[in-house]
């Protein structure tokens, strides 16, 4: 008998090196990309079955990443403010059904029927701060929580409480000022008392920019030769909606300490990872992934993308944390969770291409609607076809079927679909383990006309406007061609539609110039993806 368990927990084990073994090569294939700095880690229950640093904590001193790292969480740390609150209910300081105004007498009128359930979940109407145009000047500096709630408490609702869901900084943010209210404690005093100290969590706290914090790694954003230091924001801006920081072997005692009931009772779990609407329960979405229950957040700040996934059928925790701005954290979680359960994942290097005739590809040109104002275009350019989603640039796309085709810059797939009479009715878009349908509405993609306009005019445009404070965008004229360059991005060519606006080719944008009464420009607007930046000229 011993002999069989010997051979049976051989075999298991070489599994476990295997998975382990495909997981790094998963986690490489972005790293090698330049797309994923970082520490990652994948447990089962209290196994850990994968646990690896990648990249540097600091490029200028070229320390590695290890396990032990800490990085910034950003809006992870909305479900350490979720469980403190349901902590303080089961302490009976307060009820989540109750107005906020209840407990915060300085509420304005227009939260009267503003629920903790609906800041909670994303649905009270509070417009978020970090969308409104003046926070990029706010960011760098310092600010009490009343500071931050004056920025939101007098704007009007942008919808009725519960009506739908709506990400909101604003309202996590209220949730910590909420918090120290009722408990009489500052936020950051609370949490460590209550949850970290709990949970043996040493490696995790509130971040700081002054206080020295062994072991931290620091923030990168993408450059076009390679990393550049991330943009400075003041840590106590995002506050309880994103200031905390951790380690991957921290997040997994908090995983296994929330979800196995060592913090907060089994009622008040139920609350919290109950969807009330768009799949969003307390500061955690749970949607249903490929016939799974997948319990998840990610976050992003200044320099770092990070992804917490928790998968209960399988009690399977995986953590990424990137200290390299980017998606890459969140798609590499989606694998790793795909590789833990035993299934395939293939890389976009390792998809093979098949031939398909062109009057076939010339049968899916069209634009597909992903989204309100958010559309796919589909354009044949010679026997290649050509994907472009709106603010985006333009990517090939290689079929493996003769329906199906696969991106190799991105882990994705586009599939279209047929409808009656055999013709293209919608394509589906495969990504992150989310099937996304797009109908088609039209069989053609609008193709923008240029015009003419004289060098005398377009100098006028020339000058640099600020995007966000260190991020502007800087216009000049060669020749007879406006250009536009965002700090530390290449030129891109710029071509008139109108007088005002203009356009780029590579991608799906448009800058229009504002001017004041007197014919001086002033301002650029940026629109791309649906959003909307005015950014005046410096």
């Amino acid at each position: 008998m011993l002999r069989y368990i010997v051979i049976a927990w051989f075999l298991l084990t070489t599994c476990y090196a295997q998975d382990a073994a495909r997981m790094d090569q998963v986690v490489q294939s972005y790293v090698s990309k330049g797309q994923f700095m970082g520490s990652v880690l994948v447990a089962r229950g209290n196994d850990v079955l994968f646990t690896k640093g990648y990249g540097s904590a600091n490029l200028e001193w070229n320390i590695p990443n290890t396990p032990r790292t800490r990085f910034r969480l950003g809006s992870i740390t909305k479900q350490f403010t979720a469980a403190a609150v349901l902590l303080l209910e089961e302490r009976g300081k307060l009820n989540i059904e109750d107005p906020i105004g209840k407990y915060l007498p300085d509420a304005p009128a227009a939260w009267d029927k503003v629920t903790i359930f609906h800041v909670l979940t994303h649905t009270s109407g509070i417009p978020s701060f970090t969308n409104y145009p003046e926070y990029p000047r706010l960011k760098p500096f310092p600010a009490t929580p009343e500071q931050l709630v004056a920025l939101f408490r007098d704007r009007p609702l942008e919808f009725a409480s519960g009506e739908k869901m709506q990400y909101s900084n604003s309202g996590y943010v209220l949730l910590g000022y909420l918090i120290e209210k009722v408990s009489g404690e500052t936020y950051q005093d609370f949490i460590h008392k209550n949850i970290f100290q709990p949970l043996d969590m040493k490696d995790t706290g509130y971040d700081s920019n002054s206080g020295i914090i062994a072991h931290r790694a620091s923030g990168y954003a993408p450059g076009p030769d390679g990393p550049l230091n991330a943009g400075f924001i003041h840590m106590s801006v995002p506050f309880s909606a994103g200031a905390l920081y951790s380690t991957t072997e921290d997040l997994l005692c908090w995983e296994l300490g929330l979800l196995n009931g060592k913090l907060i009772s089994a009622k008040s779990l139920t609350k919290m990872t109950t969807p009330f609407k768009d799949n969003y329960a307390f500061g955690l979405a749970v949607h249903i992934v490929n016939g799974r229950k997948v319990i998840e957040h990610g976050g992003g700040i200044e320099g770092f993308n990070t992804y917490l996934a928790y998968i209960p059928d399988d009690k399977l925790t995986v953590v990424v944390l990137g200290n390299l701005q980017g998606s890459a954290p969140e798609q590499i979680s989606r694998n790793l969770v795909s590789l833990a359960r035993g299934e395939t994942v293939v890389l976009p290097s390792e998809r093979k291409e098949v031939a398909v005739l062109p009057e076939i590809l010339r049968r899916y040109v069209g634009t597909y609607e992903l989204a309100p104002k958010v559309n796919m275009m589909i354009t044949l350019e010679g026997d290649q076809l050509m994907a472009q989603v709106s603010g985006q640039g333009k990517a090939p796309v290689f079929p493996h079927t003769e329906t199906g085709f696969f991106y190799k810059v991105v882990n994705a797939e586009i599939e279209f679909t047929r409808g009656p009479e055999d013709t293209i009715v919608s394509l589906i878009l495969h990504q992150n383990g989310r099937d996304t349908k797009a109908p088609r509405i039209s069989d053609h993609v609008a193709v923008r006309k240029e015009i003419a306009v004289p060098p005398r005019i377009l100098a006028q445009y020339v000058g640099a406007y600020e995007l966000q404070p260190g991020f502007d965008l800087v216009i000049t004229l060669e020749g007879d061609q406006l250009i536009s360059q965002a700090t530390g991005q290449p030129k891109i060519p710029i071509f008139a539609e109108t007088e005002t606006k203009f356009f780029p080719k590579l991608m799906e944008a448009e800058i229009e110039f504002l001017k004041d009464d007197n014919g001086t420009v002033t301002h650029l607007m940026l629109h791309q993806g649906g959003v909307e930046i005015k950014a005046p000229r410096k």
